[in-house]
């Protein structure tokens, strides 16, 4: 190997390490980049009803999405906040309450199998020596998670920046990163990475139709069982779904909560409900919806979920759909189309 090759092959592995020590402000500047297309679609949507330039157009859609945001926290914030202070104080009740139903279907389970109670030294290991669940830990662990939201606070100002700044000239940003590549390969690097934009633009859409489809079926649903703050826990469940396999799970953990506090069986009633509504997502309404955007399998999506997880953090789960469908592609466009499928077909020697 000459030491033009060594020397390239050092400056690869040093531009990877590099690259893998900033994995953190990479991630945060792909969210800025999907802030940011999303910020010009509405901005397009806003030019073409008004007839007005780019810059009047960004102004109007970042006063509105400012002004709607004040008017959810406004009208969400000061109730959540209040039902929630009520759930902490309750929530060794309602959960010594849980864990006493629990062991009486473990009870009635093990006496219908074995036709007496085997697990009831389960039942004991599982409370504290006082006689109920020991949660004052865990209260104190979960309020003490608010020490980081400064760092949060910090990043989200960052990414909105940045986000902003790409919507001001995104033509201006997406040529400095074309010239990256060789000037033999421009023109088809532009062609993927517009193909990427159509790409996140149909997922995002998709997505927000969903998501809308679910906080609607929430709220009638939570309305209809009689549970606290609906506009809150439904605004909730539209919010996590962009989440898949993991935002819905944890969107029925605080209307449960809430529900338990007035009754065991209207609880199972909103698990009940969730479980409907998050079918009807899966096979009706995303099907529908995304007939003409982004399809990705739900196994490529869990793997996707995973791996960028343990490579991003929490920002990496919250991203993993829009990473996968760029790296879709990206993958389709660049390795299948243009290595794999030209690789050359050698006959064999006779």
């Amino acid at each position: 190997m000459t030491f033009g090759r060594w020397l390239g092959l050092i400056a690869t592995a040093v531009a990877l390490l590099l690259l893998w020590q900033l994995r953190a402000v990479l991630i945060e500047v792909f969210a800025a980049v999907v802030l940011a297309m999303a910020l010009c679609t509405l901005v397009g949507v806003v030019r073409a009803r008004l007839g007005c330039g780019r810059g009047l157009a960004l102004l109007i859609t970042l006063l509105g999405l400012l002004l709607t945001l004040a008017v959810v926290l406004a009208a969400v914030v000061p109730p959540f906040l209040v039902q929630f202070q009520e759930l902490l104080r309750q929530l060794p009740a309602a959960a010594a309450l849980a864990m006493r139903l629990l062991h009486q279907g473990m009870d009635l389970s093990s006496q219908m199998l074995y036709g007496r109670e085997t697990l009831h030294w389960l039942q004991q290991n599982w409370q504290s020596p006082g006689g109920g669940p020991d949660l004052g830990t865990g209260v104190a662990r979960l309020l003490g998670l608010a020490g980081n939201l400064g760092g949060g606070l910090v990043q989200l100002l960052f990414v909105v920046a940045v986000s902003v700044m790409i919507s001001v000239q995104p033509t201006a940003y997406r040529e400095v990163l074309i010239r990256l590549a060789p000037s033999i390969y421009r023109r088809r690097f532009r062609g993927v990475l517009e193909q990427c934009g159509e790409a996140l633009s149909s997922w995002m859409e998709g997505v927000l139709i969903s998501s809308l489809f679910v906080a609607l079926l929430a709220g009638i649903g939570l309305s209809l069982l009689g549970v606290k703050l609906v506009v809150a826990n439904a605004l909730l469940a539209g919010l996590l779904n962009v989440i898949p396999n993991v935002g819905p799970t944890l969107s029925t953990v605080f209307p449960m909560s809430v529900a338990l506090l007035d009754s065991p069986l209207k609880s199972l009633a909103v698990l009940g409900l969730y479980v409907v509504v998050q079918n009807l997502e899966s096979y009706v309404i995303t099907p529908s919806v995304m007939h003409h955007q982004v399809k990705l399998l739900p196994g490529l999506t869990l793997i996707a979920q995973f791996l960028f997880t343990v490579l991003f953090g929490p920002l990496g789960l919250l991203l993993a759909l829009p990473l996968a469908v760029c790296l879709q592609v990206v993958i389709r466009e660049l390795l299948i189309h243009d290595l794999l499928d030209r690789w050359p077909n050698r006959p064999a020697a006779p």
